[in-house]
């Protein structure tokens, strides 16, 4: 899996993506949840960073489950003083979260397995717009630096005595601080870009690396085609649950 081409995985990927957000049924995200375990297992990622990510995205999927069976119009299934439960709407949050799980996993077994510079070129080699490429490297060369800048403020916050309390003189100070950080960055950003226009810059990022499409990567991307096709019927053959 690591060792694919990544502009193949990119479109596998992608395609996947869309076919599980537009599927009504259970059935093509059930099949399509198997697929992706499937390729989770082949690339041999660590458990725990996997697991830790998949939580990370279902604690907001958790606080589905309090809004839309109570706010989906339907039959109701059970009530809580004022509240109802529709269960057109318990079943509308649980294809959203079948389906936001197996577009997760798939995307950490294809895309996570690239380094961001791989991958950012082979954007650009499956001419994606220049700008979406370089927004990706420039954000991930710089999150880091705009994290520690933070860390820095915050610092600089507790020297000066600042305890968090929920108060107004609490909410200020935070709000300062985000409008530091942006101003910080923005500068940050300005001085990026004239060094970059100093050394030559115009719009295009060379890489030395050249892609090599071979034979597996021609068996991954008709397997997974055939595997998308199969979910693609699936979901025509299936009826509409909601």
């Amino acid at each position: 899996m690591h060792r694919l081409d990544p502009r193949g995985k990119i479109v596998v990927a992608g395609l996947f993506a869309v076919l599980m957000a537009v599927s009504k049924s259970y059935v093509a995200p059930l099949a399509g949840l198997a697929l992706a375990l499937i390729c989770l297992a082949l690339a041999r990622l660590p458990l725990k960073k996997v697991i830790a990510r998949l939580l990370a995205v279902n604690s907001f999927i958790f606080f589905l489950w309090f809004v839309l069976p109570l706010t989906y119009p339907g039959d109701v299934v059970w009530h809580f003083g004022p509240l109802s439960a529709t269960r057109q709407g318990l079943v509308f949050t649980g294809l959203i979260t079948l389906k936001s799980n197996a577009i997760i996993i798939a995307l950490i077994a294809l895309v996570a397995t690239v380094p961001i510079v791989t991958l950012g070129q082979a954007m650009h080699d499956l001419r994606l717009p220049d700008k979406l490429c370089h927004l990706l490297l420039f954000t991930y060369r710089y999150l880091y630096v705009f994290e520690q800048e933070y860390h820095r403020l915050v610092q600089a916050m507790k020297i000066r005595g600042f305890q968090p309390r929920t108060d107004l003189h609490t909410y200020r100070s935070y709000a300062y601080l985000a409008a530091m950080l942006l101003v910080r960055s923005y500068d940050r950003a300005d001085r990026v870009f004239q060094a970059m226009l100093c050394r030559g810059f115009h719009g295009v990022f060379y890489s030395l690396r050249t892609f090599s499409w071979q034979r597996r990567d021609g068996i991954f991307v008709m397997m997974a085609m055939v595997a998308l096709a199969e979910l693609l019927y699936l979901e025509w053959r299936m009826p509409n649950l909601l």
